[in-house]
């Protein structure tokens, strides 16, 4: 079975369309969502998207109610966790779900699971921790990196590939890496690793 692994989209749904187009040519059965969409416009898509799409919640995903109602909706393909993280059983894998980086790895090095996959800091990123697979898409929306990236997981072989979407738009410009520089200290942001690169 293949999974599409997105995450941070961040109302950008320009990138999300060519991410569900991608995952649809490379034969995705079902979606996860890391969160971070943002508002309820995101969801609205994910919910009549052809593929089913399971979602758990994010820090910046400020139209809960309206996200909610969207999976509701008739016909809609979209279910919602209640948590920024969650367990799954597909294709026979133990998976576990987190919006936050910092969940990641004490997850996997629990060794109840096959595949741990995560997001909230924006930057693609694929390791092994003993029997473990732990895999970031990176950031749909490419405002921190520049570019736009998932993942596909196939269940068969627990074996993730990174995806790096082309034709993509973003609003990273040198002002803002500038500005996030200048401030990073009194910003305060949770997760400083996605600034790394600036």
């Amino acid at each position: 079975m293949k999974l599409g692994i997105i995450s941070d989209i961040h109302e950008n749904f320009h990138n999300l369309i060519r991410a569900l187009e991608k995952m649809e040519a490379e034969g995705v059965e079902h979606i996860l969502c890391l969160g971070d969409l943002m508002n309820a416009g995101i969801a609205k898509i994910l919910a009549h998207h052809t593929v089913p799409t399971y979602m758990i919640w994010g820090n910046n995903d400020g139209e809960k109610v309206d996200i909610v109602r969207a999976s509701f909706r008739k016909e809609s393909k979209l279910k919602v966790s209640l948590n920024t993280y969650d367990f799954l059983e597909l294709g026979g894998r133990k998976i576990f779900l987190s919006h936050y980086d910092d969940l990641a790895e004490p997850m996997a090095q629990s060794g109840n699971y096959d595949a741990v996959f995560f997001g909230h800091n924006h930057i693609q990123s694929q390791k092994q921790i003993g029997d473990c697979l732990v895999v970031n898409p990176g950031e749909v929306c490419a405002q921190k990196t520049g570019t736009a990236g998932i993942a596909i997981y196939d269940t068969a072989d627990n074996s993730a590939q990174l995806i790096q979407l082309e034709n993509i738009v973003t609003l990273k410009s040198e002002m803002f890496d500038s500005y996030l520089r200048d401030n990073m200290d009194r910003l305060g942001f949770r997760s400083k690793d996605s600034f790394k690169h600036i």
